[in-house]
């Protein structure tokens, strides 16, 4: 600090009412109620503020580690502004060559009251009606003033683990704010994502027994977790019907071409399905019917259209956009891995037990369904997870009338569904998780996106999300990509996401009081994904049996899971 700074630092007395004074004159031994700072500039988000470097190694010495870390990047302090204090992080720091101190900027995160008695912090609220001004004093931020700025306000919350660096502070979600405006959690691969996840939802699962949620899960990872409290449904057991499909996504399963042959083949689909709805004796009652309406048909009475449909063709009129359809139809009938969803088992009106069974309503004690695609051909992955999606979607906006329950819906590997604009193939599925992400809240319908490659997520997507927790990310375009999405305060965090150990995260937004960093519970075995990564050097150091169990794959691989 410059002699300036410091002759200012010593003499400065606080001017506000309140006993600033006695603080500032507080024993040497009391760490906290010593000041560390002085702030030097004033500007509406953040600061410019000065540090006694002889203060801040004393800090080091104090046993409350919230003290310990007193001005360090990412540190909390507190500034008095009349009878209230705000709450700040540090940003960054530099060294002032000038005066030997150190320079500092500072992020405003909330203010809170003081009681008169205690001089506790109290009532404490996000954002800042009063500013400092510049020369007012800056103290460390105590773990007892941590507590009392991340307890719980009234509302209900789920405990995820402790807040850093103390280790006895629980830190909570609330999950009201969280589900009400989506949540985004990332984080490069092996940090223990998968993990933390599970973590998040056996705690919502706990806190809301009779809950409504739809994971989608890719790699089929979460049905060990989630065995004794959720459905886990995959290829043996979903059976999804085929004619829940809109148009829209016929197209994708049915249509080969591209560019004008697809129109062609399109028009030719529209109007044989839609003939082949209408057969149906749902239809009769309904009166008019569209092409999207969700009402059973036979595949049969779909192929008997394309094929009437050519037969009042010309001799000289092009027949292949229609062999073309029929052929594709013929092959998903006939093709066993798609028996889950083609097969004419499916063809009866199940539509209201399948919702019920997805959407866990009743929820029977087990709030959530774990869909394990991991098993769908790869090819019509997408649309399978496209008509889930929009069935969350149009079950939420059919059912406002009803006052229905909200459903949460969760989807691994995220970046694979809603890809950025760059990677984006126009699929069914980007465009219903983004109106979701849009309009969703209106609707009750809440949103968990869980991804590694947050910069490959659609750019609308991400700032839709209202909390973000955020674990370590390697990749330097992931990290500004997240910087962009994350509100102002948070900046000074943001800065230590490449430093994060595993288990270990940033959560900001509406979620949490102020942003926070925390390390995760550890979670039970029996409630783990099954993500962990093999020990190559043990698994390897076995040997015996192994022909016997490359038949078994084979034989596994060839029946295709059956």
């Amino acid at each position: 600090m410059g002699d300036m700074d410091k002759q200012g630092f010593q003499d400065f007395q606080p001017v506000e009412a309140g006993d600033g004074g006695a603080q500032a004159k507080a024993p040497s031994g009391d760490n906290a109620s010593q000041p560390i700072g002085v702030i030097l500039e004033i500007a509406g988000s953040g600061s410019q503020i000065a540090l006694d470097l002889e203060r801040l190694n004393e800090c080091m010495e104090d046993e409350d580690p919230s003290v310990a870390l007193a001005g360090q990047v990412g540190s909390q302090v507190k500034i008095r502004v009349g009878n209230t204090w705000l709450l700040a992080s540090v940003r960054n720091q530099r060294q002032d060559r000038r005066g030997g101190g150190v320079l500092a900027n500072i992020d405003f995160l909330g203010e809170g009251n003081e009681e008169k008695l205690t001089g506790r912090i109290n009532s404490f609220r996000r954002g800042v009606t009063r500013y400092p001004v510049p020369g007012a004093l800056i103290y460390p931020a105590t773990t007892a003033d941590l507590r009392q700025i991340y307890a719980s306000d009234g509302r209900s919350n789920i405990q995820i683990g402790t807040v850093y660096p103390t280790k006895d502070i629980r830190a909570g979600l609330y999950v009201d704010a969280m589900l009400g405006k989506h949540f985004a959690l990332l984080g490069s691969t092996g940090t223990g994502k998968s993990t933390s996840a599970a973590l998040i939802l056996h705690r919502i699962c706990d806190a809301a027994p009779d809950g409504h949620i739809v994971m989608i899960d890719p790699h089929g990872e979460y049905s060990a977790a989630f065995r004794n409290t959720g459905l886990i449904l995959d290829v043996s057991n979903l059976q999804m019907p085929y004619w829940l499909m809109n148009f829209e996504e016929h197209c994708e399963v049915l249509l080969t071409t591209n560019g004008n042959d697809r129109q062609i083949d399109a028009d030719i689909l529209a109007k044989c399905l839609l003939k082949a709805r209408t057969k149906n004796r749902l239809a009769e009652t309904m009166g008019k019917l569209t092409v999207d309406s969700p009402v059973p048909y036979l595949l049969s009475d779909l192929s008997n259209e394309i094929q009437n449909e050519m037969g009042k063709l010309d001799k000289a009129t092009n027949t292949a956009p229609y062999q073309r359809i029929k052929t594709k139809l013929e092959e998903l009938k006939s093709d066993p891995r798609y028996q889950f969803m083609f097969s004419g088992m499916l063809v009866g009106d199940t539509m209201a037990e399948f919702l019920g069974k997805i959407f866990r309503m009743p929820s029977s004690g087990k709030p959530i369904a774990i869909v394990d695609v991991s098993g769908v051909p790869s090819d019509i992955t997408s649309t399978v997870v496209a008509v889930l999606s929009r069935l969350v979607f149009d079950f939420a906006i059919w059912g406002r009338e009803e006052k229905t329950r909200p459903v949460l819906l969760v989807c691994e590997e995220a970046h694979r569904y809603v890809p950025s604009e760059k990677n984006a193939d126009g699929s069914s599925v980007g465009k219903i998780l983004s109106r979701i992400a849009k309009e969703g809240r209106k609707y009750g319908i809440s949103l968990g996106l869980i991804t590694q490659r947050p910069s490959d997520l659609a750019e609308g997507v991400l700032s839709q999300c209202g909390t973000i927790i955020s674990m370590r990310l390697n990749n330097d375009r992931d990290q500004a990509f997240v910087k962009a999405a994350m509100p102002e305060g948070a900046r000074g965090f943001l800065d230590s996401i490449p430093a994060l150990r595993n288990r270990e995260c940033i959560i900001c937004g509406e979620g949490v009081a102020i942003p926070i960093r925390v390390s995760f519970d550890n979670l039970e075995e029996q409630k783990r994904p099954a993500s962990e990564d093999p020990s190559f050097i043990e698994l390897w150091r076995e040997h015996g049996g192994e022909e016997e169990r490359v038949h078994r794959i084979v034989q596994r691989w060839r029946a295709q899971g059956r």
